[in-house]
């Protein structure tokens, strides 16, 4: 269970703070700033220096790993739901590249998110390059270096920011995982389609659009 906006004790061993990120690959873990001490403009400047998306969890910079197929699945998302968002004037669609902190000193950067206008304080587009948003619905594209622990961890993370629906894509099983909870999900296949449910009333996409050209 992650304890999110509850101070944790610096890690005393590598193992320690690889197991806490999930058990990533090392080479998403940037040492510069040192692992315990990455801020909000970390990420920033990981971007616009190093043109290097890094998400900040428990101080450190952990790169986002986002592989050809996957950002074609994701834009395929992005487009769907930008067609029936926008006619509608319901919120905002995001890409990935849209980073959003979550909680003070988490920046999470979802492949895809949907928020309402309702989440935008002032119902105005924001201007800042991390804003402080909680979307309704985060689409993750699982990529090789994604670890059953760091995907589990992140679910936690939204639902309790106050994500109402997170699909989780897999390339490799062509299938989506719809989750309503951080351990409460419905297996669809390629199908099946995704539905908006009570986030985008009347939304719908079937799943083999999304793996039509890989295949």
């Amino acid at each position: 269970m992650i304890l999110l906006n509850t101070p944790l004790a610096k890690p005393r061993t590598v193992a320690e703070l690889f197991e806490r990120l999930g058990n990533i690959p090392s080479a998403r873990v940037l040492l510069d700033p040192p692992p315990g001490q990455a801020t909000v403009d970390d990420v920033i400047v990981a971007y616009d220096r190093d043109n290097r998306l890094c998400e900040l969890v428990d101080g450190t910079l952990v790169e986002k790993p986002m592989g050809y197929g996957e950002s074609f699945i994701a834009g395929t998302v992005l487009m769907a739901l930008r067609l029936f968002v926008d006619p509608r004037n319901l919120g905002i669609v995001t890409g990935e590249a849209g980073m959003m902190r979550l909680f003070t000193g988490l920046v999470r950067i979802p492949d895809v998110a949907f928020v309402s206008w309702s989440r935008v304080p002032n119902g105005r587009f924001p201007t800042e390059p991390v804003p402080d948003l909680v979307p309704d619905l985060v689409v993750e594209v699982l990529s090789e270096s994604n670890t059953g622990l760091e995907m589990a961890r992140k679910r936690e993370e939204y639902f309790a920011a106050g994500v109402r629906l997170v699909w989780m894509i897999d390339p490799a099983s062509r299938s989506v995982a719809v989750y309503t909870a951080p351990d409460a999900s419905n297996l669809r296949g390629a199908g099946d389609e995704l539905d908006g449910a009570d986030v985008l009333p009347g939304f719908k996409l079937p799943i083999k659009t999304l793996f039509a050209h890989l295949d």
